[in-house]
C-alpha cells in the first residue's frame, strides 16, 4: 500500500474510535437523563464505530501494512437535550462521509483498487448513518420537548438491536 493511503487509513481509524467515544459519551448523558432507549442506541452506535475502525485495522493488516494507533479526542461532553445531541450527531456522521469520500478520491488517485473495493462498504455505509441520524433529527425537532413525544421516540430507540 501506498505510504499516503496508510497513513490516511490510520487516521481513519482514529476517526472511527472517536466516533466511538463521542456515542458512548452521548450515552453516558442519555442514561443520566434516564433515557434508556437513547442511552441504548448510542451505546449501539458506539459499537458500530468500534466495528468500523476494526475494519480499517484488519484491511491494514492483510495488506502488510502496519497499522499505528493515534491519541484519540473527547468530541463533545455537554449536552442540553436530545435535540442538540442528535443535530451533532447528524453533523459528525456528515464529517465521517466526508473523510470517507476523501480516502475513495486518495485510493482512485493511487490506483488502489483493493482500497477503492474495501472503501465502497464505508460509502454505502454512511448513506444509511446519515439517514439514521436525521430521520431521528426529523422527529426530534417535530416534538421539542413533548414529554410524551421523547418517551415513545425513547421506546421506539430501544428496540434497536
Amino acid at each position: 500500500m501506498n505510504e499516503k493511503l496508510v497513513k490516511a487509513f490510520n487516521d481513519q481509524i482514529r476517526k472511527e474510535i472517536e466516533s466511538a467515544y463521542l456515542y458512548l459519551a452521548m450515552a453516558a448523558y442519555f442514561d443520566n437523563q434516564t433515557l434508556e432507549g437513547f442511552a441504548h442506541w448510542m451505546k449501539k452506535q458506539a459499537q458500530e464505530e468500534l466495528n468500523h475502525a476494526m475494519k480499517f485495522y484488519e484491511h491494514l493488516n492483510e495488506r502488510g501494512a502496519r497499522v499505528e494507533l493515534q491519541p484519540i479526542s473527547l468530541l463533545g461532553k455537554d449536552w442540553s437535550s436530545a435535540l442538540e445531541v442528535f443535530k451533532q450527531t447528524y453533523e459528525h456522521e456528515q464529517k465521517v462521509t466526508q473523510s470517507i469520500n476523501d480516502l475513495v478520491q486518495l485510493a482512485s488517485e493511487l490506483k488502489d483498487n483493493a482500497a477503492l473495493v474495501f472503501l465502497n462498504w464505508f460509502v454505502n455505509e454512511q448513506v444509511e448513518e446519515e439517514s439514521n441520524a436525521q430521520k431521528i433529527l426529523t422527529l426530534l425537532e417535530r416534538i421539542k420537548d413533548n414529554f410524551a413525544g421523547i418517551m415513545m421516540l425513547d421506546r421506539e430507540l430501544a428496540k434497536r438491536e
